[in-house]
């Protein structure tokens, strides 16, 4: 798969993150999450799109408004990607930027995500 197909499917990850509706935000992770993709971050440790979906969608209800963006380039090699990103509140004040790696399989969709919230730690 090439960098630009994989990049498109990591900005199609992020935009189901940003997406309120339900049957919208399904479509968007049928084409980028694999049947049992697995998410986890130090809140969530889950597999499978319809997990995934609850999950966004529960993080979604805790922050109405809010969104994520981008705050670097998607940075692939092989099958692997990491890209930083953060929340931005309802009122426009942002979070901390976080970090995310993932993997995509055989069939181009994403099949693990590991996220990391806020600076790396100190030396």
């Amino acid at each position: 798969m090439d960098t630009g197909s994989i990049a498109t499917v990591v900005r199609q990850y992020l935009a189901a993150w940003n997406e309120t509706d339900a049957a919208a935000r399904r479509k968007l992770l049928a084409q980028c999450w694999a049947d049992g993709g697995v998410y986890v971050d130090p809140r969530a440790d889950l597999s499978g799109r319809d997990e995934l979906n609850t999950h966004i969608a529960k993080i979604q209800a805790g922050r109405p408004g809010a969104r994520l963006e981008f705050m670097s380039g998607i940075d692939i090699h092989h099958n692997v990607v990491r890209f930083l990103w953060r929340l931005v509140q309802a009122d426009g004040t942002a979070g901390d930027t976080s970090i995310d790696f993932g993997e995509i399989g055989p069939d181009g969709r994403l099949v693990k995500i590991i996220g990391f919230f806020g600076p790396a730690p100190e030396l």
